[in-house]
């Protein structure tokens, strides 16, 4: 999202960031007050010059003398409590406010489209959780106590000025038309570099993590050096805007700071001519200039907090793009408590988006309860496509799609993915123990037993013991710390447990070696009894006991039938076989 300069879109990203305070109101009145006592003490310290000049050096007057360092060290005494009020107070609602952000976009995360997932990055989703939202915590935090307790201090002391003499403090009014010019030049600069940067910031994380995953192809490919300079060519652009916002930043301060000064002089200037104001006193002359001079320090923060502000403003967009986002759409009402397992697809159609071809076309297939059903094609044919359909990680672009008689967009989700288990090729573990990477998404309380069966079942129980905290042992990121086959056993149990009445399997076997394969096939057959099951397969040599074998080719059905029937059909079937065993790889 493009966010011009001063623009009503800027506001309105602000007032609702601002609106995230809401809940907190009482707090933050209190940082509110805070801050306006500690704006006082601004005005109130030049002030106190002119008893303090008059009254000790000119007047001698020795009560004064005695009462002025007593109230000067209660001024600086409210304003550190002051202060500190201010500054705990807005920083607790800060990071409350951060807190729901994240838990609002994370909660988006969760509900998002899978098709969301395939078009941004993980590393551009990861800036906005940690780099954007922090931009916002300046934003809501520091950038705010400048604006709020800076902004009073500048009212007080050119109401401070004005008080003591109005004619010099209009000389010095005079600065607001100039250095308003300079601050939304800047500020323009500001909201443009942070958008770019925030980019620049994705793409970082994004190349980190590409290669942080998949450092075992970068070594074994010798990829360091590409990897090497792709990241550096990333941290470089990065490293030159921020470069640019700095020095944008590094400018705009000392141009406010000049024209301050440059007020200053001439109030000084005029003030110093002589017989041009024989009634003003050396007190008086004295807390005059003291004012003028506290100005510059608010001047330069509300000068320099305008990039924080701005990057705040261009970072809370991002997230609100993101929370604002489309989730999946779960408007069935139907509930089911345990599906008997028939699927229907009726002139099912299916395309990623527009601008592509269909990936399913007339798709009409029938599976009973029970039955064993394997897909089978050419890489692209559309055979997970068709199964992904089924627990709507997508939705099909015509077509309807029925379990047990029920279209399954009337169903809701949760109901509808309660019936269905999933194993695939990619194994996704978690960073936590075996026993709750096996009980994940379980409702209700899992024995030990419970997972001693379904770990033997699927011939994990063995070396699971042998870890050394057995099932409470942590497995690391993806589960790192596992083989490849393991992995994939503790996907099977997970399944297993689950004891959903349908099954989609991914090539659930594709990471065992021969001898594991042979054991986890009788553990997937006797889970696969008497529940409906999908195998995506790309190794036939998996699925020859399938109860029915489809055979998929650009979209739509070619063939189905018992392998046996398929091999006297010298059809698709056959000639995927003959691929595949004359050595070439799907």
């Amino acid at each position: 999202m493009t966010i011009a300069p001063g623009s009503a879109v800027a506001r309105q990203i602000y007032r609702r960031l601002l609106g995230y305070a809401m809940p907190y109101r009482g707090v933050f009145a209190i940082a509110v007050v805070g801050m306006l006592i500690f704006a006082a003490t601004e005005p109130a310290f030049a002030a106190l010059m002119k008893p303090l000049l008059d009254g000790s050096f000119v007047d001698r007057d020795i009560d004064v003398v005695r009462m002025m360092p007593f109230l000067l060290i209660g001024l600086f005494v409210i304003r550190g409590l002051a202060g500190f009020v201010d500054t705990y107070c807005l920083k607790w609602v800060g990071r409350r406010v951060v807190a729901d952000l994240r838990r609002e976009m994370f909660e988006q995360l969760l509900r998002s489209p899978t098709r969301y997932y395939d078009n941004n990055s993980s590393g551009q989703i990861l800036a906005k959780l940690t780099y954007n939202v922090e931009n916002v915590a300046t934003a809501a935090t520091y950038a705010l106590t400048t604006l709020i307790r800076d902004g009073f201090t500048v009212i007080g002391l050119l109401a401070f000025m004005v008080y003591v003499d109005v004619a010099l403090a209009a000389i010095f009014l005079l600065i607001g038309p100039p250095m308003a010019l300079s601050i939304k030049f800047a500020t323009g600069r500001f909201r443009r570099y942070s958008q770019r940067i925030q980019e620049r910031i994705g793409d970082l994380t994004q190349t980190a993590q590409q290669v942080i995953e998949g450092h075992r192809v970068v070594k074994a490919f010798g990829g360091e050096g590409q990897e090497s300079q792709r990241f550096g060519w990333v941290n470089e652009k990065t490293r030159s805007l921020q470069m640019r916002m700095v020095a944008t930043e590094a400018v705009s301060v000392p141009v406010v700071q000049l024209i301050a000064a440059l007020a200053i002089a001439i109030v000084v200037y005029l003030s110093t001519l002589q017989g041009l104001r024989e009634d003003m006193t050396v007190g008086t002359f004295m807390s005059f200039i003291v004012a003028m001079a506290l100005l510059l320090g608010p001047l330069k923060r509300l000068t320099a907090v305008n990039s924080q502000l701005q990057r705040g403003i261009v970072a809370a967009a991002s997230l609100f793009e993101l929370i604002d986002g489309e989730r999946e759409r779960d408007t069935g009402q139907r509930t089911l408590d345990r599906a008997q397992g028939r699927i229907e697809y009726i002139g099912v159609a299916h395309r990623y988006s527009d601008d592509k071809g269909p990936v399913l076309r007339d798709i009409d297939l029938t599976i009973a309860a029970g039955e064993t059903v394997a897909l089978v094609g050419r890489s692209g044919s559309g055979k997970t496509t068709l199964a992904n359909l089924l627990p709507r990680f997508y939705d099909a672009t015509a077509g309807r799609i029925l379990l047990d008689g029920i279209e399954i967009g009337d169903l809701r989700l949760a109901s509808l993915r309660a019936q269905i288990s999933l194993v695939s090729q990619d194994v996704v573990l978690f960073n936590d123990t075996v026993a709750n990477n096996i009980a994940y998404g379980r409702i209700g309380e899992v024995t030990t037993a419970d997972l001693e069966r379904v770990a033997a079942a699927a011939h994990a129980l063995e070396f699971i013991q042998a870890l050394p905290a057995g099932f409470e042992t942590r497995i690391g990121d993806h589960g790192v710390l596992l083989s490849g086959g393991q992995r994939q056993r503790l996907a099977i149990a997970r399944a297993m447990l689950k004891d959903a009445p349908i099954l989609i399997l991914d090539e659930a076997t594709s990471a065992l070696d021969s001898e594991s394969e042979r054991h986890i096939q009788s553990a997937l057959d006797a889970l696969m009894r008497n529940r409906t099951t999908l195998i995506i397969a790309h190794r036939l040599s998996t699925i020859e006991q399938a109860d029915r074998i489809i055979v998929l080719h650009e979209g739509r059905i070619v063939e189905q039938g018992t392998h046996r029937a398929l091999l006297g059909c010298d059809g698709h079937y056959v000639r995927l076989r003959q691929m595949q065993f004359a050595g070439a790889i799907e």
